[in-house]
């Protein structure tokens, strides 16, 4: 069932019932330093970066308007998810109207806005991933064009909601352009050990390095084999050669769910983690070069 957009607004200022000062920062004997620290404002706990006096927090009803700009191009929302940590995020998953089949009807993908309002002097940062039924992905890929669009830091985004519309409909344009990509890494083959060595390199000759390379290869394994079971393909060949979307989802479902992680982030966490990770975006290299080749 479709979430109602202001049940999404709802969801996201409770959520977010705080906001961030600025304060100005003292040396240790109280002088002036001409820099500032932000702070939240329900728990004084420190955020983000230090910055200058030209600098000026967002609110979360910019927050707000992001949010219902994303869910009005693309409307109405089936899914949405948020969290803090020295920044605003919010997930929504439009409606199944957007729901990409890859493999069958047990390997679907659907789209994600990704709002990144983070409190370290960029731009705001939107974009497009997906979301994969199968593993429970969240993905993106970078290397195409239009998945992700740079807000500007101004002081009140809410007036700017007809620019904040427009520019999520760039976003909107792009999905076709991943599901394109997403069917050609599909219908591609690699065997799975080339990929692998092709991501993380070979093990140096230390015992350590060559048992961190074993577990982690049989826990890639031993996932790409439970999605296979799940999406109704056979099994691999003598020389386990796979699609170039399920190796790929197959390094991103490690970092994503498996990796260790200081602390105890949430899966929310995890995934915008593993976006950014070093071995996805190797991973999502190898897979373009294969394409191209």
């Amino acid at each position: 069932m479709n979430v109602d957009t202001a049940d999404v607004i709802g969801m996201v200022r409770e959520k977010f019932n705080f906001n961030v000062d600025k304060r100005a920062l003292s040396g240790p004997n109280g002088e002036k330093t001409g820099f500032f620290g932000l702070f939240r404002d329900d728990t004084n706990e420190c955020v983000g970066e230090v910055v200058t006096d030209r600098y000026f927090p967002h609110t979360t009803d910019d927050v707000l308007a992001l949010t219902e700009a994303a869910a009005h191009v693309f409307e109405g929302v089936m899914d949405a998810q948020c969290y803090f940590a020295d920044g605003h995020f919010v997930c929504l998953q439009p409606t199944r109207d957007y729901r990409k089949a890859v493999f069958g009807t047990n390997d679907n993908v659907f789209p994600r806005v990704i709002i990144n309002a983070s409190f370290d002097g960029e731009s705001h940062r939107t974009t497009l991933g997906f979301y994969r039924d199968a593993c429970r992905n969240l993905a993106r890929l970078r290397s195409v064009n239009g998945v992700s669009q740079a807000i500007r830091h101004l002081k009140s985004l809410r007036p700017k909601m007809d620019d904040l519309i427009q520019t999520f409909s760039v976003l909107k344009e792009s999905w076709g352009n991943i599901t394109t990509v997403i069917e050609h890494m599909q219908n591609a083959n690699i065997r799975l050990s080339e990929f692998l060595v092709q991501v993380y390199g070979e093990p140096k000759e230390e015992q350590r390095s060559k048992t961190i390379h074993k577990n982690r290869t049989e826990e890639i394994v031993q996932r790409l084999l439970r999605e296979r079971l799940v999406t109704g393909r056979s099994n691999p060949d003598s020389e386990f050669n796979v699609s170039v979307w399920e190796a790929f989802n197959a390094v991103q479902g490690y970092v994503q769910h498996s990796a260790t992680r200081h602390g105890s982030p949430s899966d929310v966490a995890r995934a915008m983690l593993a976006m950014n990770d070093k071995y996805v975006l190797k991973a999502e290299d190898v897979a373009m070069k294969i394409l191209a080749s």
